[in-house]
């Protein structure tokens, strides 16, 4: 799927509301389409990471509204791949498997994160504190935006492109 776009510009639209006071919805068809470095495959899926190096060597990512998404790929349109709304300088991978540097990271700023999704608990998961087993093949592209404990147990706040 596309969550690996959806997860990037979520991050990048949450940063740049924290700089800047204002939120710019970001274009997550632009990735999809225009993305193609590294291991990105549009809807077939891709890595945050590879996305955020395109929208680094882009100088930038247009606005949702100048490039909607249609959940296809498409040929990417050159010019609105050249409208940079937002653009970013950099970013920085939390180390795997290290929950202290990603509540440190988090308790800055949104971070995209990959989590196992394809277990059946997942998937048919809805709404509280998700008590189902958390797997290692990681296969979906989300954002963590904060972290609680309730009666004792730790969690994570997660925004995910499904709703």
């Amino acid at each position: 799927g596309s969550c690996w776009a959806f997860s990037a510009v979520s991050t990048v639209e949450s940063i740049n509301q924290l700089v800047t006071g204002e939120m710019i919805t970001l274009s997550e068809q632009e990735l999809v389409e225009c993305s193609t470095n590294g291991q990105n495959s549009g809807c077939n899926g891709g890595l945050m990471d590879d996305a955020f190096d395109f929208i680094i060597k882009n100088g930038g990512i247009d606005t949702e509204e100048d490039y909607p998404y249609k959940a296809v790929d498409g040929k990417c349109d050159i010019n609105r791949e050249n409208a940079k709304v937002v653009s970013i300088d950099g970013f920085e991978d939390v180390p795997q498997n290290d929950e202290k540097s990603l509540q440190k990271a988090v308790a800055h700023q949104p971070v995209s994160v990959a989590i196992e999704a394809g277990g059946r608990e997942f998937q048919l998961y809805h709404s509280g504190v998700f008590s189902g087993r958390c797997g290692t093949s990681l296969d979906h592209g989300v954002v963590a935006v904060g972290y609680g404990t309730d009666n004792g147990k730790d969690y994570w706040i997660v925004r995910n492109s499904w709703g």
